[in-house]
This record gives C-alpha cells, structure tokens and sequence, in this order.
C-alpha cells in the first residue's frame, strides 16, 4: 500500500526546485583530485575561474550535459512518462540555450528564471573507482531570489522535491518549501551531500521539522544529519524527523522507513558501475514516480534501484533508450 498517493488524481506533478547547472564530466586519477583539493565523494562551490582552470589542466576530454541534483530527478521523472517540471535559474547564453532546450526533449515542463549572468555549472571529477566528486559554480543559479518563487510553479503538484544544495540560500529553500506546502504538495528533500548537510545542520533541522514530508539520504549524509554511525540507528532518527525517510546505501540496496515500519530494498545488480554521477538523483526519480503513481512502497524503492543501476552505467546521467525500457519494464512488472 502507499499511503503517499496523491487524493486528487489530477495533483500528480513531480516539481524539482533547485540549481540550474550544466554538468561537465572528466575521468581523471586520484592524484588529479589532490592537485585541485577536491573533496572526495564532496561537492565545493568554486569561481568559474577555478572551474575554467581546472578544465584546463584535464588529461580527457570534458562531457558536457544539463544538470543539476533536482533537475536530473525531474528528467527521469520525464523519462518515465511521469509529470515533470523543474524551477531554477540559469542564464541566456550557450549554456542556457542547452539546459532548456534540453528539459524539454526529456518531457520536462521549464519554469526557469532568466538572468544575464552565466549559467551555473559543475565540474564532476570521475576516479577509476567511479566516485564522482565536484566543484560547482553556482552562477545565474546563485542570484535566484525567495520573492521569484511562485505559487504558479507549484500549481498541479502532487510532490515537490527540494535539492539540499539550495542550503548555501537558506532563505530561498525555505520560500520553495513554504510554497510547495502552500500549494498542498507534499515536500521531498535530497539531502545532497554529506558536507553540506554538516555545514548547515542547524537550519537544515529547523526546515525539516517545519516543511518536509520525505526525506532521502545516503549513508554518509545521514550519518551527518543524525550524529548516527549505525545505519538502522540514524535510519530510525530520520523516521523520526518525517513520515516517509529513505537511506540509501550504495551497492547494499536501501532502506524506508514510515510509521516505524522498514521497508528493506535489494539493490539491482549486473553490470559494474562506471560513473556514480546521478545515481541519487535518478534513484530519487523512480521512488517519487512510483510514489505518485500509487505504487507499494517496496514496488517504489525496486524502480528507484532500477533508475539508480542504470545511470551508473553511463557516464553522466543520460540513460540510454535501451536503458529506460529495461526500467519501465520494472514498473509494469
């Protein structure tokens, strides 16, 4: 049973708040991150002249994609044959021409602000471990401001789901959560990395308990939210916090937990990984279509484990058609 799904069947689109990146993606070695101070497995905000120096000094050539944590969740929603849209920030040059023109080939509906400023992107540093770590230039992105958030952007929206990047503006995450509630969505929120979660925890704490209805975390980033080492200890203290919490861990599979109930997750597995980039991003994409669509929650956390299997088989985060069959062939079943 999901006790999630939307009462009104009209209420049944997917609404991704958060920054309008282009991701660039390079393969390079573990030394490479020493030379750059990545923080490994991380995300640091860096000037685009640090991202433009960095590039330079790259040994492979650079893919260059639309991104963006809530912005690829709304793409796999789309891809699924879900209702997607997405609200961000970008620019009108290059960039921007590609992130939009791109949302909509993938079935996402924009709602973007325009700017004059750059469009933000990220630098994702790929290890022969397929560990992605990243240096994002937040850009148009980090203009956006709490009065441009909309009640027009929620309209319809049977979940929002809020990137945890938006917490370097505190401000303007909490406008998106207090207007996606407004709206009657239920709230999402990706903690998004283990850092920044570590770094905003006292904010971060407040809106939770204020605003949020699912929350999904890895291991590390529940670690970091909870003050938890063990896993069904910090699973338990998310459970806690909101109705419906989700931990991720990686290969293992993952974990829900609602009303105290554990809802434990086998992971999909075949192929070795070769590019993490995206997997929390499109495991969240099958969990909400699933949730809207009023899949079982165990059918849910089976087609996010399928959307997060098949973009680690890529690089970057565009799953091939072959791939998207091989998922909707785990919705229907």
């Amino acid at each position: 049973m999901n006790p999630f799904k939307a009462k009104d069947n009209t209420s049944d689109w997917v609404v991704g708040v958060g920054s309008a990146l282009v991701d660039i993606l390079t393969h390079e070695d573990d030394e490479f991150l020493t030379r750059t101070g990545a923080l490994k497995g991380g995300m640091t905000l860096v000037d685009k002249t640090f991202i433009d120096e960095t590039l330079a000094a790259t040994t492979n050539t650079p893919t260059y994609v639309p991104g963006g944590s809530a912005c690829n969740t709304a793409v796999g929603i789309g891809r699924l044959g879900g209702k997607a849209r997405f609200v961000g920030k970008c620019g009108n040059g290059n960039f921007g021409n590609l992130f939009r023109n791109d949302l909509q080939k993938q079935n996402v509906q924009p709602h973007l602000i325009d700017s004059d400023a750059p469009t933000g992107r990220c630098l994702s540093v790929i290890t022969p471990d397929s560990q992605r770590s990243m240096f994002t230039y937040l850009g148009a992105s980090a203009e956006a401001q709490p009065q441009e958030i909309r009640p027009a952007h929620f309209d319809g929206a049977a979940v929002a789901h809020i990137e945890g990047y938006l917490l370097h503006n505190p401000d303007l995450l909490e406008a998106a959560l207090s207007a996606a509630k407004r709206a009657g969505a239920l709230v999402s929120l990706d903690l998004a990395s283990y850092n920044v979660v570590a770094e905003a925890l006292p904010i971060l704490t407040h809106l939770v308990a204020t605003y949020v209805d699912i929350l999904i975390a890895n291991e590390d980033e529940a670690e970091a939210f909870t003050g938890l080492t063990d896993e069904m200890q910090a699973l338990e203290a998310l459970g806690d916090e909101v109705p419906l919490a989700a931990l991720k861990v990686g290969a293992r599979g993952s974990f829900l937990i609602h009303k105290g109930r554990v809802t434990t997750v086998a992971p999909k597995v075949g192929a070795t990984p070769v590019d993490t980039t995206g997997a929390g991003d499109l495991w969240a994409a099958g969990f909400l279509f699933g949730l809207v669509n009023g899949y079982s929650l165990q059918k849910c956390g089976a087609l996010a484990s399928a959307c997060g299997y098949e973009v680690c088989r890529v690089v970057g985060t565009n799953i091939s058609d072959a791939g998207w069959e091989r998922i909707k062939k785990t919705a229907e079943g």
